[in-house]
């Protein structure tokens, strides 16, 4: 039995023996590339350990707009995809026997709950000096009033969005052009312009152009379809608006 084991050891052994350069081997590779990877004079790392108060300022700021574009764009999405599901709610106020049961049964808090008790209160506040103007156009002015609103709340965030995707390329520019200058300035100072020496800083300035392309290119998008969901929506409300202007205008009629 001892000589069945002995050239299964000796086999053991050798694999040992081979094995054992090759992980030397391994190990001094892997601490290569973590040297290479700390040294890497190129990239993020390095532009934000490179660049001055002024660069790394232009970096927060398109980090700022960035984030507040895309926090700005799934608050709208919810925001109008709610509206969308209230719209459609709505249509149990038409089953309604009267305007006061139509708006119990509209949603608390909605677009369409705030218009009918816009309504309400226009056909309450009917007196006095307001007596004189035509009850017709006096709930028009109401409604219109609760629509104005409405839509004035729909277009909240836009103008941010719209304002990012417009000024967004220009700072990663001015990021470009300033970390180009302190690049340059060093470059002459050292007396060194090698390709070496040239490509990482000059490199490393333009990756702030490509950050403010990345911040815009969303922003833009997001705006533009923000504007057409919010059309529909708005769609919504305004035929909401007739249709209960007419109702409550024929009640009061009645």
């Amino acid at each position: 039995m001892n000589k069945k084991l002995h050239p299964l050891l000796a086999a053991c052994a050798l694999g040992v023996t081979l094995l054992l350069p090759l992980k030397s081997a391994l190990a001094e590779a892997s601490a290569t590339a973590s040297v290479e990877a700390a040294s890497n004079p190129y990239g993020l790392e390095a532009l934000w350990s490179g660049s001055d108060l002024v660069a790394k300022a232009v970096l927060i700021l398109l980090l700022i707009m960035s984030a507040g574009s895309w926090y700005i764009t799934v608050v709208k999405v919810l925001e109008q995809s709610k509206m969308l599901r209230q719209a459609r709610a709505a249509q149990a106020f038409w089953s309604a026997k009267t305007v006061a049961e139509g708006t119990q049964a509209l949603e608390a808090g909605s677009a369409f709950r705030f218009m009918a008790d816009a309504a309400h209160n226009a056909i309450q506040k009917h007196d006095g000096l307001m007596g004189h103007i035509p009850v017709n156009d006096w709930l028009a002015m109401g409604i219109q009033r609760a629509v104005d609103r409405i839509n004035s709340n729909a277009q909240g965030g836009l103008a941010f969005l719209a304002t990012v995707g417009s000024i967004s390329p220009f700072v990663g520019l001015f990021g470009t052009v300033w970390g180009i200058y302190h690049a340059l300035t060093a470059i002459g100072i050292s007396g060194q312009a090698s390709i070496d020496k040239v490509a990482g800083p000059v490199g490393e300035a333009l990756i702030m152009t490509a950050i403010g392309l990345a911040v815009a290119v969303p922003a833009v998008l997001a705006y533009n379809w923000l504007v057409r969901r919010n059309k529909a929506v708005m769609d919504e409300v305004r035929a909401f608006g007739s249709d209960l202007h007419a109702v409550v205008l024929g009640t009061i009629k009645a």
